[in-house]
């Protein structure tokens, strides 16, 4: 029976991730910052739940060391992560420390925390949740936009220092959750001389458009187990939309298109 390794397995695609490896016959560690609040994921006889919040260096070294003793492990999903939205004079020093702190940083250090284990069994898989905003881009979104491009160009540089060691890193790149990022997975300061372009911007998001927490879940359980020595998995419909345009037209008219869609 193989085991994945969750980060922010709390809500939205974590929670979703879990449970659909668990019905699927894999063992599953679901990690959150506060598992004793946790209902549902502690009732899957085939899921344990820990702690962890990836902004901790300390609780990371704690956790993954507690996974690795407690069995083998496969696939490593690293998934912890929120949406920061507003303009940069809006945003606080450590709202942009805390938003790179889980993000990026999180992401870097669990990986770093899980490689000696991964190298001495040669094998094993990271899978890291990006976005389509690490493809593209939205108005009054840098500093998210920072983290997921960041978290794109990282991945694609361990593939080549991983796959040397017979081990895999992969990035799923979704498009909108359903319930998630409107809501739970969103920060957002504002200021007056930009609430008027904001609230343009908010009014052109449909989430009709977006995906379902199980969909995306597909999508990381297709690049858990295809075998595929594939780097990037763009999941959702408005999140392939959206790549195969700017693709298609270019970097400089799809910024131009997406002035005009989001601002007017």
């Amino acid at each position: 029976m193989k085991t994945i390794f969750i980060t922010g397995a709390s809500t939205g695609l974590g929670k979703a991730a879990a449970k659909l490896f668990a019905s699927r016959g894999w063992n599953v560690i679901a990690t959150m910052r506060k598992p004793e609040n946790e209902t549902e994921l502690n009732g899957i006889a085939n899921v344990t739940l820990l702690p962890l919040d990836v902004t901790n260096p300390e609780e990371i070294k704690e956790t993954t060391q507690k996974a690795i003793a407690s069995g083998n492990i496969d696939v490593v999903f690293n998934n912890a992560g929120y949406g920061l939205i507003g303009p940069l004079e809006a945003i606080a020093d450590e709202q942009i420390v805390r938003q790179l702190n889980t993000n990026l940083l999180g992401v870097i250090r669990v990986t770093q925390a899980f490689i000696p284990y991964f190298r001495e069994k040669k094998s094993g898989l990271f899978i890291n949740t990006t976005s389509m905003g690490g493809l593209l881009t939205f108005p009054f979104s840098s500093i998210y936009h920072a983290t997921k491009w960041a978290l794109e160009g990282w991945a694609e540089s361990m593939t080549f220092e991983l796959t040397k060691l017979g081990i895999g890193i992969k990035t799923v790149s979704p498009g909108g959750i359903k319930t998630d990022f409107l809501n739970r997975s969103l920060e957002m300061p504002s200021h007056p001389a930009y609430d008027q372009w904001v609230s343009k911007m908010m009014g052109a998001i449909h989430e009709d458009s977006f995906s379902t927490a199980e969909q995306i879940a597909e999508v990381v359980y297709e690049a858990a187990t295809d075998g595929q020595d594939k780097l990037r998995y763009v999941a959702g419909e408005d999140a392939k939309t959206l790549y195969a345009q700017r693709l298609q037209v270019g970097d400089e008219q799809f910024r131009k298109q997406m002035a005009q869609t989001f601002l007017g």
